[in-house]
């Protein structure tokens, strides 16, 4: 099982101590890391050479051996990181769920708004049915008039013939009558043959007088009917007039709400555009600081190759008696170290060097590996879609932090091996001074002078200045320019979710439009079906109206002639019984 440990030791004048793990956390699976309770001390192995208070990753077997160690650095620099991507990740993820919460909820309530809706154009489909079937039994109400109305004025015109008639015959006996007058003008009376003969003729006058009154209530009765058939007409009428008046000030708000959409898709086109201008000048910022990477990394490898140089120098100074040791070291110090004391030291810093020598290799492999990736990556971005590069860009960004926290890193431990290498090389010239390795006859073996070598030394010493110089200066840039690219970068990232939610809420309103635009459409198609409805009997109805009216007028005159008529026959009937009166008296005289 792999634990995190802190190394614990003891050190003493030559050498030191027992080292010891301390274990402080314990892996349980790939991406889950707890503290180990308590102070539990596992013993290190002899190869462990760490220094006190350094992180380390230990493997342990089912016995609490080490099986495995190695430094935590670059392990602690990949958890921090993983988790830094998990967290970015999770919050992501916890958006888009609450995204999805947001638009579940906006779909609920949108299809709640359309059942609604629904049902309420089901209950005017309803209405408008009601509405058609109540228009077609007013139509055949108007119509069933219109045929009562023929038949009132059929029967009239049959009547006011048989009255033409009876006034034809009238007038022929009334002319008769004359003509018997004068016939009998020596005779004062009638006869009672004549006087019955002429009451028979009168009552057959009196039987072909037509009554009038039913009709005239029929007359009346469909007069009103069709008054308020037009009444309910007139309704709805001005119903069909209130909605087509809705609907034209529904329609302007329409087409405002189209004009303020399409001023908001050209804003949105324009604010895509920007975006698009503030990523071309992102991805400039990250290609100056790639050239600025590469830059610092040609630095460091220069400074490599100084470093190398300068202790190739300086081991053929070692070679005398000369030894230029740096001003870190303490000479008196060293000179008074037992010569045991100064091998376990020197030793000591060996197996440091080797080990912050493997380490540092381990760390350029794996930089060289991420730099691979990040070419990968670009080259896959470069063939894939537009959908595709999204993701891929998101990795891209991954994978170009950790290449700069990993150079980072690098650039601190390169300097600090550079310095161990040279204590070292001072240390181990010390003591091989005070072994006699470097003798006079040594150096003149060399044959070596010294006092031209320091020159160059310096020279080179240098050289190596301005070197780290130069990569201090760009390191400084490339802090600036990763700050001013991260705040682009979140610049960019709240553009695009500011783009995102104005998409979508156009998208809303382009479906609200939508939707008003098919209501629209809707309830132009009933006002024009109820207009081809009312139409008609509309028509009709004006067409009937005048008829009827005219009908009224007809019985109204024809009523006039009939009284007259039937006055007519009374006064001849008085006429006639006078006569039948006068007869007797002249009989008797």
């Amino acid at each position: 099982m792999l634990y995190l440990t802190e190394v614990q030791k003891k050190s003493g004048f030559i050498g030191s101590g027992k080292t010891e793990f301390k274990l402080l956390a314990c892996q349980r699976s790939e991406q889950n890391w707890s503290a180990v309770p308590g102070d539990e001390i596992v013993p290190a192995p002899d190869d462990a050479t760490y220094s006190s208070g350094a992180l380390v990753m230990i493997e342990l077997t089912g016995n609490r051996q080490v099986q495995r160690h190695y430094e935590a650095g670059r392990p602690l620099i990949n958890i921090l990181q993983n988790f830094s991507s998990l967290s970015k990740k999770f919050k992501t993820q916890e958006d888009e769920i609450e995204q999805w919460k947001q638009s579940l909820t906006y779909q609920s309530q949108e299809l709640n708004r359309r059942e609604m809706e629904l049902e309420a154009r089901q209950e005017e489909l309803e209405q408008a049915e009601a509405d058609l079937e109540k228009v077609e039994a007013q139509r055949e109400e108007v119509e069933k008039s219109r045929a009562e109305a023929e038949s009132i004025r059929a029967e009239y015109e049959r009547k006011n013939s048989e009255l033409e008639g009876a006034w034809a015959h009238l007038n022929g006996e009334l002319q008769k009558l004359e003509d018997r007058q004068s016939e009998l003008q020596g005779s004062p009376a009638l006869d009672d043959a004549q006087v019955q003969q002429v009451h028979e003729a009168l009552a057959r006058l009196t039987g072909t007088v037509v009554p009038t009154d039913n009709v005239r209530e029929q007359l009346t009765a469909t007069v009103e009917l069709a008054a308020e058939q037009q009444s309910v007409l007139d309704e709805q009428w001005r119903a069909l007039e209130q909605a087509r008046s809705t609907l034209s000030q529904q329609q302007a708000q329409i087409e405002q709400q189209r004009q303020q959409l399409e001023q908001g898709w050209q804003a949105l086109q324009s604010a895509e555009n920007e975006l698009a201008e503030a990523k071309a000048e992102q991805r400039r910022y990250q290609a100056l600081m790639d050239a600025k990477h590469s830059q610092n990394q040609l630095l460091s490898e220069q400074l490599h190759v100084q470093s190398s140089l300068y202790q190739q120098v300086y081991g053929l100074l070692n070679a005398g008696d000369k030894v230029r040791l740096s001003k870190k070291i303490d000479v008196a110090a060293l000179e008074a170290m037992p010569e045991e004391g100064l091998q376990a030291l020197v030793s000591e810093l060996e197996q440091d060097l080797e080990k912050m020598s493997r380490f540092v290799n381990d760390q350029e492999e794996e930089l060289k590996l991420q730099q691979q990736a990040i070419d990968e990556l670009k080259a896959k971005i470069e063939a894939a879609s537009e959908y595709d590069r999204l993701q891929l860009g998101a990795e891209m960004t991954e994978e170009q932090d950790r290449y700069q926290m990993l150079e980072k890193t690098l650039i601190g431990q390169r300097r600090n091996l550079l310095e161990r290498e040279e204590t070292l090389a001072q240390h181990r010239a010390v003591l091989l001074r005070r072994q006699g390795v470097a003798d006079e006859a040594d150096a003149a073996e060399t044959a070596v002078d010294t006092a031209e070598l320091e020159p160059v030394l310096e020279h080179i010493d240098g050289v190596r200045k301005q070197l780290s110089e130069a990569a201090q200066q760009i390191e400084s840039d490339l802090g600036e320019l990763t700050q001013q690219n991260e705040a682009l970068k979140q610049q960019i990232e709240q553009r695009t979710q500011a783009l995102a939610t104005q998409r979508d809420q156009l998208r809303e309103l382009q479906s609200a439009l939508i939707e008003q635009q098919s209501d629209s459409a809707q309830q132009q198609s009933r006002i024009t079906l109820s207009e081809t409805c009312l139409q008609p009997v509309q028509d009709k109805l004006d067409e009937v109206r005048p008829k009827l009216e005219a009908l009224l007028g007809i019985v109204s005159q024809f009523q006039e002639a009939s009284d007259y008529q039937l006055q007519s026959i009374s006064e001849l009937s008085q006429i006639v019984q006078s006569l039948a009166a006068d007869e007797p008296v002249a009989a008797a005289s």
